[in-house]
């Protein structure tokens, strides 16, 4: 016998799921980043299914079927046919493609970093999106020191990136990752100078950095070559507060100010879907460690933020609790959100 008892019991909960569809009468022009579908990720591994959405050929025709306009994903590693085939595909559905790459850490890792630029290229992407900081800040570092240190160590990723980037004509947009507050993160993209790297605004992140979040995002609007769209629910706790990401709609972000902000800067900017299923995330913004590199921060935005928290915060058991469920539960509300959003984009934010 081929496979175990679990991975038959396994394919069949999923099956439904992985059952073919027409795409929606009305596609969204948004697109969808692929850590928005990381439980199907892990469920197509176990299962080791024959078309897997960590291949950007069968990401684009998934999230086709979802009704979505185009995929985020990393296209690094991809052979020159795979590349063209994705690039002649999505030319095909009318969708567009975008790379997600991480930045050479170091001058031997150059030689990886522009064979991915190289397959962006090729597919068609003249963006790719990535990130500086893995984790989160607040969680990440001890000291000041460390702070300094990775600003640095960013810095010298970027100054590796930016010749492969204009050798290939591809422009780099960096995350907002709960790293920078946008009054770094401004000075320090102009620092870089080159035309090369732009941002990409996360509508959720800096609200866990104090920062007020249709601020943060027009803010950045001047220099976005993207964005990360979503929405985001919150409740009150000791040291803080949680923060969740929900269906468009069902949080309190201001997403018409916020898509507007970024449309009137930049007309041609595209849309990604970014949501995870996931336990809403513990901010503890009253705790010592928090603070150990953000000691700057005025008093007020503290003030602000709790002050947002407590107006528009929910009961915590109406935040969502998906960690703890089998993979298969979190694989159909992983993709119940998806089409949730992409419809409610299409219906009522004009994507």
């Amino acid at each position: 016998m081929d496979c175990t008892r679990r991975d038959f019991l396994l394919a069949a909960a999923a099956a439904p799921l992985l059952a073919a569809q027409d795409p929606p009468s009305r596609r969204s022009a948004m697109g969808i980043a692929e850590f928005t579908f990381r439980h199907r990720m892990q469920l197509d591994r176990e299962r080791r299914v024959p078309e897997p959405i960590s291949d950007p050929v069968h990401f684009l025709e998934f999230a086709r079927r979802l009704g979505a306009g185009g995929i985020q994903t990393t296209l690094g590693g991809l052979s020159p046919d795979r590349a063209l085939e994705l690039r002649r595909r999505a030319e095909a559905h009318g969708m567009w493609v975008e790379g997600s790459e991480s930045l050479p850490r170091r001058k031997e890792d150059v030689e990886r970093f522009d064979a991915a630029i190289r397959s962006v290229h090729a597919a068609g992407a003249t963006h790719v999106r990535s990130v500086l900081l893995g984790g989160r800040r607040y969680e990440s570092f001890d000291r000041e020191e460390q702070w300094t240190a990775f600003v640095a160590d960013s810095r010298e990723r970027l100054r590796l990136a930016e010749p492969v980037l204009a050798r290939h004509g591809v422009v780099l947009a960096f995350e907002n990752h709960k790293d920078f507050r946008v009054p770094e993160y401004l000075p320090f993209l102009k620092s870089l100078g080159s035309d090369r790297f732009a941002a990409c605004p996360d509508f959720s992140n800096n609200f866990t950095l104090l920062e007020d979040d249709h601020e943060v995002v027009e803010a950045l609007a001047p220099v976005a070559a993207m964005a990360h769209v979503k929405d985001m629910a919150v409740a009150e706790t000791e040291d803080g507060f949680l923060a969740a990401d929900v269906p468009f709609g069902e949080g309190f972000h201001d997403l018409p100010r916020m898509l507007g902000a970024l449309r009137k800067a930049n007309p041609r900017i595209r849309f990604s879907l970014e949501m995870s299923a996931r336990d809403a995330l513990r901010v503890p913004c009253l705790s010592p460690k928090y603070w150990a590199t953000m000691r700057d921060v005025p008093a007020s935005d503290l003030a602000r933020t709790l002050r947002t928290v407590r107006e528009r915060a929910v009961p915590r058991e109406r935040l969502p609790r998906v960690n703890a469920l089998p993979l298969e539960e979190r694989v159909r509300i992983e993709e119940e959100n998806v089409r949730t959003c992409l419809a409610y984009a299409a219906a009522k934010l004009g994507i």
